[in-house]
């Protein structure tokens, strides 16, 4: 099979794989939509499994410009501001590295890299259709135009037209939750600590960005009405207020700064049963978000698209896309699900009430007391996992 290699896409997983399929020298275009590669408004968390690939590609130094390596982790009472339970990250995991980046800042490390690989990257490249019915994957553009590929992968995210050339059209269901994001400017030389504030029916996450100035805001509530899915509906910030009105001072404090907030409909995808298919003389995947899409409740969907991304490369690298494809995907998808579900455990753990609230935070308590490291070691099969050495 050719080495020529398309990904649809130039987001997180779509720039990765690019930049690690480059580096293993693969013949590689990337076709985006937008006229320009930008990531605007949000914050996200590299948990060190996504970390351990990012310095295998050699971004280390890259990130550690960014200034976002995390000390801690904090889980509170959200109407108190009482810490339930501390994780030290520095002193329990010192090995680890967990970071806060801007999610531009990762774009345009990744981008400059996977350009000085060689990656070409074509801008303004809306595709419309991907049909698989014949020898080679094929692409219409919004323009008309076809393409044929030979290696086509989906790094297309939530709605890929990918996915669905492989799984057919499926409908996702609203989990009666929604989500504002924003940032807010803050005063240099914020204690760089996750903060998740946890209280009945919603539950609100802040950190900071870009060394301390930049305070990221993710705040989700529990509500029956319906909301479109997607990162770009604007809601006005005193909606938020209120819907947050009974936690601390410290976290009104934060809302009351906010100008700008985006809202957008929490949805649950299914795992993508297929991620790909050989033809004749060519062949589709997909990766990310087009394959796994994850509620945002245990900060892996990054994560996860760079993992896809080193390890489909690894296995393209080792043997031709009708064998790589079957073994990676089998590789991937019980991992990938696993992240899901246990993202879909934590949404209902932060928005407990009643006395089942009160009996889960004496218990989280008291077993921090006893044993410091035991609630970071419960997901030791995750953040400890070194997808480079697999």
């Amino acid at each position: 099979m050719a080495q020529d290699i398309t990904i649809l896409g130039a987001g997180v997983a779509g720039l990765t794989a690019a930049l690690a399929l480059a580096r293993r020298g693969f013949v590689v275009t990337v076709l985006e939509q937008a006229d320009a590669i930008r990531e605007v408004g949000a914050g996200l968390q590299i948990s060190p499994n996504a970390a351990v690939v990012l310095r295998a590609l050699g971004l280390g130094d890259a990130l550690d410009a960014a200034r976002g390596r995390a000390e801690a982790l904090r889980l509170c009472d959200g109407l108190t501001g009482e810490t339930v339970l501390a994780m030290d990250l520095i002193r329990l995991r010192p090995e680890q590295g967990y970071h806060f980046l801007h999610r531009a800042d990762l774009i345009d490390m990744l981008e400059r890299a996977a350009r000085a690989a060689g990656v070409e990257i074509r801008l303004l490249q809306r595709i419309e259709a991907v049909d698989l019915a014949g020898a080679r994957p094929r692409l219409v553009t919004a323009q008309g135009a076809e393409i044929e590929v030979g290696l086509l992968i989906g790094a297309d995210g939530l709605h890929s037209r990918v996915r669905a050339a492989l799984n057919g059209v499926e409908k996702p269901f609203f989990t009666g939750q929604v989500a504002w994001r924003a940032l807010l400017p803050e005063a240099p030389g914020a204690a760089p600590v996750a903060e998740v504030h946890m209280g009945p029916g919603r539950h609100l996450v802040s950190y900071p960005l870009r060394g301390g100035q930049l305070r990221n805001i993710v705040a989700v509530e529990e509500r029956n009405r319906w909301v479109e899915e997607g990162w770009s509906l604007r809601d006005d910030p005193m909606e938020m207020r209120l819907a947050f009105e009974q936690f601390s001072p410290r976290v009104r404090g934060w809302l009351e700064r906010v100008e700008d907030v985006y809202l957008w409909g929490l949805f649950r995808h299914p795992v993508a049963a297929q991620w790909h298919r050989v033809l004749p003389h060519g062949a589709a995947a997909i990766l990310g978000d087009a394959a796994h899409p994850t509620l945002p409740f245990l900060a892996q969907g990054a994560a996860m698209g760079i993992e896809d991304a080193w390890a489909l490369a690894a296995h393209l690298a080792q043997a031709p896309a009708a064998k790589a494809l079957p073994t990676w995907q089998a590789a991937r998808r019980p991992r990938c699900a696993r992240i899901v579900a246990a993202a879909n455990g934590n949404a209902r753990a932060y928005h407990l009430a009643g006395p089942l609230r009160g009996m889960a935070h004496l218990g989280l308590k008291l077993g921090s007391a006893l044993r410091p490291g035991f609630a970071l070691s419960r997901f030791d099969w995750l953040y400890g996992h070194d997808v480079t050495r697999a």
